[in-house]
């Protein structure tokens, strides 16, 4: 198994890929969507993401497949006076195939993914779970914070 960061070679597998996630959990998301209207623009994200240093899209790949991947953007941060400001890491759209699952893939990936930050020294990860994943991340480490505040338009 092979973990590393996703390139432009990835970009058709990570599309099909946050289809089959998006369609697990919200079924009724793909009615009356087509898939090549999707996939243009989720092309188009993960072409600029993957160009702008701003996100990161690690993978686990498994005989040239692709089967767990984990997405970070870094989010920079206001500076401070008197403290070295550095962005902290927003990890989203966490996702194994079925096949792969309780085989500890994400784990790892995410145990690699968790280094790396430390190594940056980015100043912290953020993730928002679903409530299926709360476990996977507190066997990993991860504790439950204040909720941030939202407000929907």
């Amino acid at each position: 198994m092979e973990f590393r960061l996703a390139t432009k070679q990835d970009i058709q597998h990570l599309i099909k890929m946050r289809w089959d996630f998006a369609l697990e959990d919200y079924p009724k998301m793909g009615e009356g969507i087509e898939y090549r209207s999707f996939e243009k623009e989720c092309q188009h994200f993960l072409e600029t993401a993957l160009e702008n240093g701003r996100w990161f899209v690690w993978v686990a790949e498994k005989e040239g497949e692709i089967i767990s991947h984990i997405y970070i953007e870094l989010i920079e941060k206001v500076p401070r006076p008197g403290r070295i400001t550095k962005p902290f890491a927003y990890m989203t759209n966490v996702y194994t195939v079925p096949a792969y699952r309780g085989k500890g893939v994400g784990s790892e990936l995410l145990s690699i993914v968790n280094s790396w930050v430390e190594e940056n020294k980015f100043e912290f990860i953020i993730v928002w779970p679903s409530d299926k994943s709360i476990n996977f991340y507190g066997k990993n480490g991860y504790t439950h914070c204040q909720e941030p505040m939202e407000r929907h338009f």
